[in-house]
């Protein structure tokens, strides 16, 4: 919109040096910038009455013609009716302007008016062009966002779909309308020739399908400058977007090494293993020296399958973090921000095509649309926030450990007990009150009293803290990450009722605590899966305090380090969970080793969503109880004890399909028996010793692989 707006200023600049005024009250054309003034913010009903007004004061025949062309285009409500004689009206007294003489002036040919139609139409002329182009553009945006809002409130009831297509089309036609005034305004000069009123009318101009030319131009562009439409959550069904451009090839001058794999004697083939050697001794050969090939420990194994090649030089940064969060640049997955400012360079030196144009309009008047919509829902959320039916709808789930009346009254107790932040409770009471269920409508309360006592037992901060900066402060910014987290809120819990209204009171406020963490914390910005967590803390507490015991989660409970863009953090958790099933559940590991299952496969979107983005609500709150009194290491232990209590039936499949199929889609649905005994086995177990001999493992390994020196070379 800044950009819009600066070149309006310049172009008005810019025909404000050409010429002096050269208006009068007489000219056609002022008289229709006073029609314009007039009707400036009026409803459709009371501008098509002043219109009809007008047009009385024009010859019969003029009027016949007006008539005629609007009713061949046939426009489907009063406000494309007005737009339409508002067209007709510029271009006919376009034509009459070449012909007018100015009070105090000669009458000149038509013949000189028309040669020198470029320069006498005088600056202010040029300006009322401009401010007229800029009225039509706000009322279309007005009138859009009216209609869109009316036809949200009266069709709550009705199906999604429904309500999906009328914004659709309403927000479609706002777009075809507003970008032909625009590329009929970007010419230097009317038309003058005689049949330009005629040609106004023509189907290429004012009565084209919106949708379909919005898809045609999309085509036509290239992938870094296509248009993809929102995704579900914005009444938009997803489209195709063109394939993104191939990443640029890293510069001959650092080396990447590949990571090769090595098959062990349980996984090779004799073909394989024939490949292999002859590949060796071929690289043996062209250095004079025959390269061995070598046997690798199963942990070898283990490291290779979650490993990806790692460079040399940047064996300092994979250890400690030392950045600071204040000078990293923000990381989007959108386009990359260029170097001369958000907005680009002042002055281009190439001139963008009118298709260009139309495009960069369409995308503003989305944006700005949706920044309006989601004020004025902002402003309804925060009048409902402590509404009874809000607190209902958020938990909806159902309890897998109902919490008895003694277990509750000792939870109150506890959260009762006055300057309980600066209070010290005994931790096995509180392990035990955990252990034995934690009440619904306790359950947010319970995790702010287990995030301050564990402040109080480590009283020294870890060495990365973000940022304190307030809540409200942020949310008045605006993120780069503002396209990946819009295209997930309609992904997260969608068949949750708090969550599933698009645009309702919790996906703007699942929207405003991903925004305000992606400006706070700019390395890691927005990752996939951050959605899931903020909507857990989100469903049983408010907005300002779900924030908060976000950051509380990142960086106090080390969440932070899996989300960061490297993913190293992930590959050591993946390496760490094959460590522990080959420990503990030898024959499991065998198995999933046997058909090349690899724990990427299926725990990836256990950890990056604590589980809540394929298990019942009730389970993954369970788990976030014990998360906030134990930390992150309570992933391993579930994810241990879910693959070990269903062992079994794995072991049952036969192929990588079914096993990886079982994993991902039949154990998440578990049984409110089972789901008790994977707590319970969690609360027994005790593997942070083995956690941290595994991590040293995968640093121990990853060295090896890269100071050997034959394959290093490749």
């Amino acid at each position: 919109m800044m950009t819009l707006k600066q070149a309006f200023t310049v172009a008005a600049v810019q025909q404000t040096a050409k010429a002096p005024a050269q208006l009068c009250e007489g000219c056609p054309l002022q008289g229709l910038h006073k029609l314009c003034e007039r009707i400036e913010g009026m409803n459709s009903s009371k501008t098509k009455l002043e219109l009809q007004k007008h047009l009385t004061t024009l010859t019969n025949q003029e009027q016949a013609t007006i008539f005629e062309e609007v009713q061949k285009l046939r426009p489907r409500n009063e406000q494309r009716e007005n737009e339409l004689i508002i067209s007709f009206l510029r271009c006919l007294y376009e034509e009459k302007q070449k012909e007018h003489s100015h009070t105090g002036e000669p009458k000149q040919t038509l013949q000189v008016a028309a040669e020198n139609i470029g320069s006498d139409l005088p600056p202010s002329a040029s300006r009322f062009r401009l401010d007229s182009l800029k009225n039509r553009a706000k009322r279309s945006l007005t009138g859009s966002l009216e209609s869109i809002l009316s036809r949200g409130n009266k069709a709550r009831g009705l199906q999604d779909h429904s309500a999906s297509v009328d914004l659709d089309s309403s927000t479609s036609s706002t777009l075809s309308n507003t970008s032909k005034e625009l590329s009929m305004g970007d010419k230097e000069a009317f038309p003058v020739s005689e049949t330009s009123f005629k040609l106004l009318g023509s189907s290429d101009d004012l009565s084209s399908d919106s949708e379909g030319h919005i898809a045609e131009e999309s085509a036509l562009l290239s992938p870094q400058q296509a248009f993809r439409r929102r995704a579900n959550t914005l009444s938009h069904f997803p489209v195709e977007c063109p394939a993104p451009p191939e990443p640029a090839q890293s510069s001959p001058g650092v080396s990447q090494r590949k990571l090769m794999r090595y098959h062990s004697v349980s996984t090779e083939t004799p073909h394989e293993r024939k490949d292999f050697e002859s590949k060796a001794n071929h690289l043996g050969d062209t250095d004079g020296t025959p390269v061995k090939t070598r046997r690798h420990s199963w942990r070898q194994q283990i490291f290779l399958r979650v490993a990806t090649p790692q460079k040399a030089c940047d064996s300092p940064s994979r250890y400690e973090d030392y950045s600071e969060l204040g000078e990293l640049p923000p990381r989007s997955p959108l386009e990359p921000v260029c170097e001369d400012g958000p907005f680009g360079p002042v002055q281009e030196e190439k001139r963008k095509t009118s298709r260009e144009l139309r495009e960069l309009w369409k995308k503003a008047i989305l944006q700005q649309i949706l920044l309006l919509r989601m004020e004025k829902e902002n402003q309804k959320l925060q009048a409902s926030e402590n509404d009874l039916l809000n607190k209902r709808l958020k938990l909806d789930y159902e309890e897998i450990t109902p919490c008895l009346k003694e277990v509750t009254t000792v939870w109150e107790k506890m959260l009762s007990t006055p300057g309980r932040s600066k209070i010290k409770f005994d931790m096995e009471k509180v392990h035990s009150a955990v252990g034995q269920g934690v009440p619904r409508h306790h359950r947010g309360e319970i995790w702010k009293f287990l995030a301050e006592q564990f402040h109080l037992k480590h009283p020294f901060p870890s060495k990365q803290q973000p940022k304190d900066v307030p809540y409200k402060e942020l949310l008045k910014k605006l993120t780069s990450q503002q396209h990946a987290i819009l295209i997930d809120l309609g992904r997260t819990f969608p068949t949750h009722p708090y969550f599933s209204a698009q645009l309702g009171a919790g996906q703007l406020s699942l929207y405003n605590i991903l925004k305000a963490y992606s400006l706070l914390d700019q390395e890691v910005g927005y990752c996939q899966g951050l959605s899931f967590v903020a909507g857990i803390l989100l469903l049983h507490m408010s907005e300002e305090e779900a924030f908060k015991m976000l950051k509380f989660l990142m960086f106090d409970m080390g969440l932070r380090k899996q989300y960061r863009p490297d993913m190293i953090i992930l590959q050591i958790q993946m390496y760490q969970l094959s460590r522990l099933l080959h420990d503990y559940h030898r024959d499991l590991y065998n198995h999933l080793e046997e058909h090349e299952i690899g724990p990427s496969l299926y725990a990836a979107p256990w950890f990056l969503t604590v589980f809540a983005s394929q298990f019942p609500l009730g389970f993954v709150a369970r788990v976030f109880d014990m998360i906030f009194l134990q930390g992150s290491e309570v992933i391993f232990k579930v994810a241990l004890s879910l693959l070990g209590s269903h062992k079994p039936l794995i072991l049952q499949h036969e192929n990588l399909e079914t096993i990886v199929d079982f994993i991902k889609n039949t154990l998440p649905n578990l049984g409110l028996v089972q789901m008790e005994k994977t707590i319970s086995q969690v609360f027994e177990m005790d593997i942070a010793k083995q956690l941290q001999a595994y991590e040293v493992e995968y640093h121990v390994l990853q060295e090896e692989l890269i100071e050997s020196s034959p394959l290093s070379d490749n």
